[in-house]
């Protein structure tokens, strides 16, 4: 099938489909005339990838996934190995995002939002610039 097929299929644009194909993730066969032509298997490995992305997981993660779905002496260990830490990644992202929140939400709060110049947004990104604008 050609890749506006694949589209439908997959729910994925064909630039996203041509960028997993780039990253060796999936390989169409390419008919003579040049075009791509996506077989079943190559529509559930979009399908795999797709899912993949959305929990986060990064290219690389998904080729080592798609590695060990392709091996059938696989263990689960493994995958769970891979997902684990993933997991911890996940955990450390919103943490991350929590804290920025938080610093966020506080220049917020203090910030007056009325004709005055004075901001504790801008002050507060102020104290977070560089080194040498530090008082």
């Amino acid at each position: 099938m050609n890749i506006s097929a694949a589209e439908k299929l997959t729910g994925l644009s064909s630039k996203t489909i041509r960028d997993y194909e780039a990253a060796g993730l999936i390989e169409p066969v390419r008919q003579s005339n040049g075009y791509r032509d996506y077989s079943e298997a190559d529509i559930a490995t979009l399908c795999f990838i797709r899912h993949a992305r959305e929990v986060d997981f990064s290219l690389v993660q998904i080729a080592q996934l798609l590695a060990l779905r392709n091996n059938p002496q696989r263990t689960s260990a493994d995958v769970k190995a891979l997902a684990g830490e993933h997991i911890q990644r996940l955990n450390q992202k919103i943490n991350d995002l929590s804290s920025m929140k938080e610093t966020l939400e506080n220049w917020y709060n203090r910030c007056g939002g009325d004709a005055s110049p004075h901001c504790a947004i801008i002050d507060g990104l102020d104290k977070h610039g560089y080194a040498g604008n530090r008082s």
